[in-house]
């Protein structure tokens, strides 16, 4: 068993530039009820599909597995999710003896930046790049399946 520890931030002023690489990434899920979620990942020429069970620690971990699939049965399996596609960059910058993933959203979702940092166990010290501005870790609203379904253009405010 997998479980995925992580810590989430709202993302402030310039990243690319310390970046190491950046991804495409299409997602849709097959099902995305409270407690577990089913994903189907297009990250430029892989596909992947994820299982993740319910968030521990305040959303701090949860069990999460993963399978690479081919792209093909991942553009099929796409045709079966729940409506609403969540698309983005995936930007890796190295900082400290950690890597930081910062998605920047594209359609309905555009403006939103969020950094990811795992971990391996939950008090895990780490060093926080100038980048990082507020963490919204176990806010649900920034949970790709929930972002899927409440995009960040419709919120009245935004944090």
């Amino acid at each position: 068993m997998s479980i995925e520890i992580e810590r989430k931030f709202l993302v402030k002023g310039p990243f690319k530039e310390q970046a190491a690489s950046r991804t495409h990434i299409i997602q849709g899920y097959i099902s995305s009820q409270k407690g577990r979620t089913v994903r189907v990942r297009l990250r430029d020429q892989q596909a992947y599909l994820t299982i993740k069970g319910p968030s521990r620690d305040g959303g701090l971990s949860r069990y999460e597995f993963e399978k690479e699939i081919t792209i093909d049965e991942g553009l099929s399996l796409l045709t079966l999710c729940e409506p609403g596609v969540i698309e983005k960059d995936r930007w890796l910058v190295p900082y400290g003896n950690h890597t930081f993933e910062v998605d920047e959203f594209f359609g309905e979702n555009e403006g939103l930046l969020l950094a990811e940092v795992e971990l391996s166990a939950p008090d895990e010290p780490f060093d926080k790049p100038s980048f990082l501005a507020q963490e919204v870790t176990g806010d649900r609203r920034y949970y790709n399946s929930s972002l899927r379904i409440n995009p960040y253009s419709k919120w009245p405010t935004k944090d």
